[in-house]
């Protein structure tokens, strides 16, 4: 089995340090590369083909931010996974809905860092809908704003009935495996449900798909 290609990605050389010692001992993961600001982000990402890219939000010329929306808009897109010290914190909210799969604490314990990369390579958020929606609530307030919520809503009228409700399901944080008993479908044709409700949307993943079902109101009440 192939090893995950990481990059890393933070101004502070004694956090890449760190962070190098701490994941490249991994037997499942290579560091290919490391960077120090996010203008050097999308030259390396094309020299060493990362699956996954651990991005600092604040660094001083291009901000961790910025490096994601340029990268996700690649058609070859790694994975990203913001680093951050604040988790209620506006630009980690910018960075998910820019296509980030989710977002670790630069305190986090190293074995759960080590399980966010691994997760985020194998298609899996590292962050469940409920936190987004604790995020969302911090940074933003309460409910989303109407103008959104009302756009959210016509994005998402662009599914079917069907796409709709796995959307939602997937909103909830519901894994193909739930989803498929829940709706009595197969686990193969849920996994074809969300590729369809990712192409239609524009979307890069589930988080966002969470995200722009939050906005739609469609996840009230949900823990």
């Amino acid at each position: 089995m192939n090893p995950i290609k990481l990059l890393l990605v933070d101004d502070d050389p004694l956090v890449r340090a760190g962070l190098s010692f701490m994941l490249g001992g991994a037997d499942d993961i290579e560091i290919v590369g490391e960077a120090g600001d996010g203008t050097e982000v999308v030259g390396l990402v094309a020299e060493r083909r990362p699956d996954v890219v651990l991005m600092d939000i604040r660094m001083p010329t291009m901000d961790g931010l910025a490096a994601t929306e340029a990268l996700r808009k690649r058609p070859d897109a790694p994975e990203v996974i913001v680093l951050t010290t604040f988790h209620a914190d506006e630009q980690v909210l910018r960075a998910l809905r820019a296509g980030a799969a989710g977002f670790v604490l630069k305190d986090t314990a190293p074995a759960e860092i080590v399980a966010a990369v691994r997760a985020v390579a194998a298609g899996e958020p590292v962050l469940s809908p409920s936190v987004t929606q604790q995020l969302i609530t911090r940074v933003t307030g309460a409910d989303p704003q109407q103008g959104r919520k009302e756009r959210a809503l016509e994005r998402l009228a662009l599914l079917g009935e069907r796409e709709r409700e796995v959307a939602v399901a997937v909103g909830r944080g519901a894994s193909n495996a739930e989803i498929a008993a829940e709706l009595f479908l197969s686990v193969a044709t849920v996994k074809a449900h969300v590729s369809r409700i990712l192409t239609k949307l524009d979307l890069n993943n589930r988080v966002q798909v969470a995200l722009l079902t939050h906005d739609a109101g469609l996840l009230d009440g949900v823990e």
